[in-house]
């Protein structure tokens, strides 16, 4: 049997003991790692792959942060504990598998991945903030879809910056 049939035998056969999907499923864990093994067999600098996986860790820490307050599960330090668990579960692995850490690849005396995901953090969690600013203000959005705009815009601005910096 050759692995094609292989895979798609447990593949139908993982049908029958699928679970619900959850927001963030390990399938899902698997497509960002793939889509950061497409970045760089199509040679994306890893500047702008981390600025992309840092808009996604704040925006998956904000979802968890509000799911907890939903829910109203408080305790002291529970912020702090879900930002460094979520930095540690991205940063860890990639840092294991040596994608971190090679002293050829810096920018500015540091690693690219590192620097550029807390860029995209940050640049992702301020237009949050802010959109959140200005809705509050106004009562309503500038204009429509303008939350996801904002959730895009600061990481396609900087991505832009950032391929120009490296190229």
């Amino acid at each position: 049997m050759n692995k094609t049939a292989i895979t798609s035998l447990i593949s139908f056969v993982g049908l029958f003991f699928a679970q619900a999907v959850s927001a963030v499923c390990p399938v899902c864990v698997i497509g960002v790692s793939a889509g950061l093994g497409l970045a760089r067999w199509l040679k994306i600098d890893d500047t702008i792959t981390g600025l992309w996986i840092g808009g996604l860790t704040a925006g998956l820490i904000m979802w968890t942060i509000e799911w907890l307050n939903k829910k109203n599960i408080r305790f002291k330090g529970r912020n702090l504990l879900i930002i460094l668990s979520y930095y540690a579960m991205v940063i860890w692995p990639l840092h294991s598998i040596e994608v971190i850490g090679n002293e050829y690849h810096t920018i500015w005396g540091m690693d690219k991945l590192i620097l550029t995901i807390f860029i995209g953090s940050t640049a992702f969690f301020g237009f949050e903030k802010w959109y959140r600013v200005m809705r509050a203000k106004r009562g309503k959005s500038l204009f429509r879809y303008q939350k996801i705009v904002w959730a895009w815009l600061p990481l396609v601005i900087l991505s832009i910056i950032f391929y120009f910096i490296t190229k």
